[in-house]
This record gives structure tokens, sequence and C-alpha cells, in this order.
């Protein structure tokens, strides 16, 4: 297997992921910003022209960064990261479920519409007017979840999970490009730096 890998908080999250496992993959590295990605022969891997990808033994592809982490972990051994029994996996995917619909969605299509308008217009639908709307969305999502997060170590309780995984790359993300923690939100700051400092944080 191979990973197709690029910069941004997707392939972020899967390299993360992996090496909490200890899951090593040859990465062949895809030109995002020169939109390699959004042409042939990549868009024969995925059509949806979007990093990583996940190369199997076989030829076939996968995609999307939730499946990829969950067939990896599946082959390798379930691991407490999505979870070992189906309470702690259907907790982890309800955590991840509302990150990625209540938070990540709005906060990244605010960078796109945005910050990121000059590099997407020209690949995918934009709504610029949309994009100050988007952020305030995400930001109160994450005031809420600061809130959950009281008395918490990770997002799952004591459990460092999947979910921990996706919010830091992306969390980690958005602060390069406007749409940094609040300081007063104490829990996530906390939480933010108690991943930061795993060794995975720097995959």
């Amino acid at each position: 297997m191979k990973l197709y890998n690029s910069v941004g908080p997707n392939p972020k999250m899967v390299r993360m992921f992996m090496k909490e496992r200890g899951i090593e993959l040859p990465l062949v590295e895809i030109d995002l910003r020169g939109a390699e990605n959004r042409r042939e022969p990549y868009l024969a891997r995925n059509p949806a022209g979007q990093t990583p990808a996940l190369e199997l033994d076989d030829g076939r592809y996968l995609t999307e960064i939730t499946a990829i982490c969950e067939y990896l972990d599946e082959i390798n051994g379930q691991s407490s990261l999505i979870g070992k029994t189906p309470e702690e996996r259907a907790e982890t995917r309800m955590w991840m479920r509302r990150i990625d619909l209540n938070i990540l969605e709005p906060a990244t299509n605010g960078f796109r519409f945005a910050e990121g308008l000059k590099m997407f217009e020209p690949r995918m639908r934009c709504l610029p007017d949309a994009a100050a709307g988007l952020k305030l969305i995400a930001r109160d999502k994450l005031a809420w979840l600061d809130g959950l997060m009281a008395g918490k170590t990770f997002i799952a309780g004591e459990r460092f999970s999947l979910a921990d995984v996706l919010l830091f790359a992306f969390v980690e993300f958005l602060a390069k490009v406007g749409q940094p923690l609040d300081p007063a939100w104490n829990n996530l700051n906390a939480w933010f730096e108690r991943v930061k400092a795993r060794p995975s944080a720097n995959a």
C-alpha cells in the first residue's frame, strides 16, 4: 500500500493517526498548490480531486480520511483510537460527526471562500459572501465544545481517540489561516496543548 499525501489538514490527520498506530507506508507527494490533485492521473485515483488517497495492494483506492483510518485500524488490529467495543466505536464516530459537520465544514469553507479564495475559486463553487457567517458558525460550535470539555482530558473523556486527531489537525491548520482558538476557551486550549505534546502531532 501507499498513501498519496500533500499539505493540508486532511493528510495530516491520516499521518497523525498512522503515527499513533505505528503504521508506516510509502508516501507519494501530490502538489496541491499546483492543482496536481485536480487533473489526471490523480483524478483516476480519486474523482473528487482530494487528498489523501490510499492505494491498496490490489490497485484499488480508498479515499475520505475516516474511511482510510478505519480501514488501517481494522487490518492492523482494532485500537482504542476508534474503539475496542461497539460502545467506544459509536462514541468516537458520534464525536467525529459532530466535529466534522458543525465545526470543520463551516470553518474550512469559511477559509476557502475568503483567505483561500484565489486558490479555490478556479476549482470549486465559492460563496465569498458566506465566508464570515460560516466562520461564526464554526466559532459558535467551538465555544459549545469548550463547555462540554470541562473536566475531560480528551473529547471522548479519558480515552484519546480519532476524534482528537481529527480536530487537532484542523485546529492547527485553521490557526494559520485566521481562525485561531479563542484564548477564552480554556478547556479547548488546554486540550490542544495536551495533544500537541504527543509525538504524533509532528506527523
